[in-house]
This record gives C-alpha cells, structure tokens and sequence, in this order.
C-alpha cells in the first residue's frame, strides 16, 4: 500500500471526541440556549412595552390605562419621596410580612392535613365533603370577614393567606402521600418498619416533590392572600396602596404597585425553585430534549 493511500484512508477515518470534547460542546450548547431565551424574553418585554406607550400616547387615553414611562415615574417617586402613607419599603414589608406568615403556617397545616388523609382512606372519606365545601367559599368573603373578626391589622391578613396556601398545598400533599409505591411500604413493613417509620423513610420523602411543586403556586397565592386582605381593609401594604390609588383615579399607581408584587413573586419563586433542587438532587434531571417531548 503507498504513502498517498495511506493518507488517504487516515482522512477517512471519523475523529474520536474525548470526554472534554463532548462536555465543551454540551456547555456551550446549554450556554447558547439560555442566551436565546433571553433574547427572547427581552424582546417581548421591550415589545410589549414600546407598543402600550405608543399607544397611550397616540391611541388611548392614558388616564384611564396609563403609561409606562408614567409608570416608571410613579415607582421612581415612590422609591425616592417615599408614598403618601410612608416609605414604599416600609408598604412592601408590611405585605410580606403578612404573606410569609399565612405562607408557613397554611404550609405546614397543608402539609400535616395532607399526608395524614392520604394514609388515611376511612378519616379522608368521612371528611372529603367538609373539605370541598370549604375549599368552594369564596375568598373576597372570607377576606371581609376576617377583618370584621380580627380588625385590620396582621391577623386578618394572615387568616386570608392562610386559607388560600393550605388548600393549594393540601391537595399536593394528599395525592403525594396516596401515590406512594404500595411494594416499598409493604417490604418496610414486613422487615418490621413501624407506622411512624413508614411515614419518615417512605411516604414523606416519596411526596416531596409534590408538596415541593405545589409551594410555587402557594407563594403566589399567599401574594395574593395578603393583597386582597389589605385591599377588603388595612392600614399599610401594597393592597392598601393599591386601593388608595385606585380611589384617586391613579392607574399608574395601581399598574406600580402590580409590578412591585409581581417583583417580589418572582424573587420569591427564584427562592424556592433554589431550595427545591438542593433538596431533590438525588432525583434524575431531565434533559431539554426530554422536556420537549414533554411539552
């Protein structure tokens, strides 16, 4: 065989990737995927924007739907004047104050409730009716009558979140717990795991993931729990600040206050979407091809 075949089968020959090779083009990769889809985002947000105030100022009565630039206006004098009923931050402790409250305490109750009834197939039967009924009243209700019961002040707000965080992190709990391996609380029980044991090594670790799932929404609702609290009646908060702007014909005070909650929520989601991966690492990650079949 001649030098100039030799060469020419080596040409042929398909290159190896080393394991470095494989895990520089998978980073890269990831990287050029978050960087899309922030592009993405940023062009949404700065479409959206650019096409409402384009809007308010040739199309639509910015009295009535504002602006962003007023907008921007009215967090810059906020954050800087302070509002007429004190410092915006002093608004937005006050309001998480009342969320992070209802928020643990309706958690843990969920939580408790959830797993219990879920092991539980007699105790959940009897109660299942009691439990509709009350997660079917209205909360705008619930919200007034808590003020008339607990005044104005924390409580009333705490009640109101609380009510909306158990029921969103009850019905988690309560699949998670009955969608349990039935082979792996058997075997522990046949290798002489008691009840309490069963429910520590098994059942809780098992609906983790669900309860986990299930606190994104809650902390949502708890916004929402403590906004409609201080919105029913209040002495501070962004509901309050949202009801006074509204009372004032100040849309851009309402769309101000909207976007602070909307900030906080997100800040909020960042938070627990952290604790969830530190708490599940030993649970497989699914791959972005994966998710796409998915969706």
């Amino acid at each position: 065989m001649s030098l100039e075949t030799s060469a020419a089968s080596a040409e042929q020959l398909p290159v190896l990737e080393t394991e470095q090779d494989v895990l520089a083009r998978a980073k890269r990769s990831a990287a050029r995927h978050r960087r899309n889809v922030w592009l993405l985002r940023l062009a949404i947000v700065v479409g959206w924007l650019g096409s409402w105030e384009l809007a308010g100022r040739f199309w639509i009565d910015p009295f009535f739907y504002s602006m962003p630039s007023k907008i921007w206006q009215r967090l810059a004098e906020w954050f800087t004047a302070g509002t007429d009923f004190g410092s915006i931050w002093y608004q937005i402790l006050v309001t998480v104050e009342e969320a992070f409250l209802g928020f643990v305490l309706g958690a843990i109750a969920g939580v408790l409730c959830g797993v219990v009834l879920g092991r539980s197939r007699y105790l959940a039967e009897v109660l299942a009716p009691f439990i509709k009924a009350a997660n079917a009243m209205p909360r705008i209700v619930l919200a007034a009558l808590f003020v008339i019961w607990f005044g104005l002040g924390l409580s009333s707000k705490v009640a109101t979140v609380f009510v909306l965080v158990f029921f969103a992190v009850f019905f988690n709990a309560f699949t998670g717990a009955r969608e349990v391996d039935r082979n792996l609380i058997d075997n522990a029980r046949i290798l002489g795991a008691t009840r309490g044991q069963v429910l520590r090594s098994i059942v809780l670790p098992s609906a983790t993931s669900w309860i986990l799932s299930s606190l994104h929404v809650a902390f949502g609702f708890a916004l929402i729990g403590a906004v409609v609290g201080e919105y029913t009646g209040a002495k501070a908060g962004m509901g309050f600040l949202i009801a006074n702007a509204q009372g004032t014909f100040d849309t851009a005070g309402v769309y101000g206050g909207m976007l602070i909650v909307m900030v906080v929520a997100l800040f909020a989601e960042w938070v627990i979407g952290t604790a969830e991966r530190r708490l599940l690492r030993w649970r497989p990650q699914m791959s972005a091809d994966d998710g796409n079949r998915a969706i």
